[in-house]
């Protein structure tokens, strides 16, 4: 008989509503994803994911940029904060901070993102706005690797959706905030499996390098131990 996948430690940072945390607490309130949501930590005291974080009994933290010298300073202070929390993955869910190259290099290969974009497209802010704009049929979400560089880290998965006739900015949002709820847990749970890393700048996926992301086909399993990883993009 084997035991039980032991539940991988994981930090969740947030800025606002925290939906995607919301999508993480249920995934493993349901026993789809292996992972211990050790800290909730914002930069904003009122940001409504730390309610939710409370709700389910999760340790939480606020760390605002007043009171720190500068950017360095303020990143010392998270990852003294994360690093007491003992998370072995941290994932950005909406957390509107761009982090300092040190930050990043202490958590490379174990820090992730969630994007509101099918990247390496619309890199940055207001995506949704930029794709109507730009008329795409197709916009979506992409979970990366965090590097030095802005939202272009090695990309591990992404969904797309239709961009409809009438679209407004709204709508696309709500559109695409459905499918960030799959793909962050879904990349999570591949993570506390051990079938995600990052070598070599590249994503790593059961023992081999991505050549492109992974395209979310179908509805997979968040825990990722039965999932395959849909279609090479």
């Amino acid at each position: 008989m084997t035991s039980p996948r032991q539940a991988l430690p994981i930090a969740v940072l947030i800025s606002g509503r925290g939906s995607n945390l919301q999508a993480i607490i249920d995934a493993v309130a349901r026993g789809e994803l292996a992972a211990d949501i050790r800290l909730v930590l914002s930069n904003r005291a009122g940001a409504q994911g730390l309610e939710r974080a409370r709700a389910a009994g999760i340790a939480t933290a606020v760390i605002e940029s007043a009171g720190h010298g500068d950017r360095a300073a303020y990143d010392r202070a998270l990852r003294e904060c994360l690093d007491a929390s003992g998370a072995r993955l941290v994932v950005l869910a909406g957390f509107m901070r761009v982090l300092s190259p040190e930050f990043v290099r202490h958590y490379q290969g174990r820090l992730i993102n969630i994007h509101p974009s099918l990247l390496p497209a619309f890199t940055g802010l207001h995506t949704h706005r930029r794709a109507l704009a730009e008329g795409v049929a197709e916009h979506g979400a992409s979970v990366h690797f965090v590097t030095e560089e802005l939202d272009g880290g090695p990309v591990i998965l992404r969904a797309r959706v239709p961009v409809m006739p009438g679209d407004d900015e709204q709508a696309l949002a709500d559109r695409v905030h459905r499918v960030e709820h799959r793909i962050l847990p879904l990349a999570i749970g591949w993570f506390a499996a051990g079938r995600l890393g990052q070598h070599d700048g590249q994503a790593v996926l059961d023992g081999r390098p991505l050549a492109g992301p992974v395209d979310l086909a179908d509805r997979p399993a968040a825990g990722g131990g039965d999932a395959g990883p849909g279609r090479a993009g």
